[in-house]
């Protein structure tokens, strides 16, 4: 008989017709508690899970006896409780690899439109405020040959520095927990403390995980510490910045613009200050929002799952302690 799995995200056609290969599998529109109450008996005897964006928490796995693994369609995965995963001996897989080069992208286009106020300006012509050249109040700041500073040397920090290093002649400058010595070979990239990196850089990037110590990592003081013509690009996690505090940088001119692809609230809430500021752009969670890569990121946790649930797994997973 096949494992039971619970599929709580519409994939491809290919990718659902490979799961029914291996698993007996019941599909519903996200983990609200009517399909909890609806579906009570595939979730009970489910030893799979495979979906995004919802949360998995103790009280839910509470409802799934039998699950042995989760895949998560993302890189991230905050939403999970791998606490209680681990407690219970349950596998969390993730798709770490195949969105890297399209998040880089996504980071390398806040960075250019916040920098040349892309968005702004395109409103204003639209709006049909181009009546003569323009002058100074619509001029922007120049990208190549400033300093790029990475806050999360992982991955996607990699091929962002990648990017600006050969494409923009940036100076990169990078706070990892430790030191990262092909960045520094590639792209002759320097490690520093965080203090040293907010002063020093032109552009400040954040693509890091959400965790306990990078919840407000970046908060009134050090954005006091950056210099006043700095732009912060944020396609990480939201929380890692403090909203309130950012803000009020953006609005008091002590910083000079920001490009966020992600809130710590999300959808961001239609009355949030962010969205009235001229010097912010502000995108819908875009990073891996490409055709290609999120069909590479379903097939992934597809495979994800058939190898953690056949006892097969040798990459993407969270909490390896646990695979037996």
């Amino acid at each position: 008989m096949k494992p039971s799995v619970i599929l709580y995200k519409k994939l491809a056609d290919d990718l659902r017709a490979r799961l029914d290969e291996h698993f007996t599998v019941t599909e519903i529109d996200g983990l609200t508690p009517e399909n909890l109450d609806v579906y009570a008996d595939a979730f009970r005897t489910a030893e799979g899970l495979i979906g995004s964006s919802q949360k998995v928490d103790a009280d839910l796995l509470a409802k799934m006896p039998k699950l042995r693994a989760c895949s998560t369609i993302s890189v991230g995965y905050d939403q999970f409780d791998v606490d209680a995963l681990n407690q219970r001996g349950i596998v969390l897989m993730h798709t770490p690899t195949v969105l890297t080069e399209t998040v880089a992208d996504t980071m390398m286009a806040l960075v250019l439109a916040s920098a040349r106020r892309v968005t702004e300006l395109d409103a204003w012509v639209k709006a049909g405020q181009w009546k003569k050249s323009i002058g100074p109040q619509q001029f922007g700041v120049d990208v190549h040959h400033k300093t790029i500073g990475i806050l999360g040397m992982g991955r996607i920090g990699m091929a962002l520095a990648q990017r600006a290093h050969f494409g923009f002649g940036m100076k990169v400058l990078y706070n990892a927990r430790k030191a990262h010595q092909e960045a520094e070979e590639r792209f002759s990239a320097r490690g520093c403390d965080l203090e040293t990196l907010l002063k020093e850089s032109d552009f400040v990037c954040i693509s890091l995980p959400l965790t306990e110590q990078t919840h407000h990592m970046i908060g009134a003081d050090q954005l006091k510490l950056m210099k006043p013509d700095a732009i912060l690009i944020n396609a990480g996690r939201g929380p890692v910045v403090d909203e309130s505090a950012l803000i009020a940088a953006l609005k008091a001119g002590t910083l000079h613009a920001a490009g966020l692809d992600v809130f710590e609230q999300e959808p961001v809430a239609a009355d949030s200050e962010l969205l009235k500021l001229p010097n912010v752009v502000t995108l819908p969670h875009i990073g891996s929002a490409t055709h290609e890569t999120r069909y590479g990121m379903m097939q992934d946790a597809v495979e994800n799952l058939i190898a953690a649930l056949e006892g097969n797994v040798r990459k993407n997973c969270v909490n390896p302690q646990v695979v037996k």
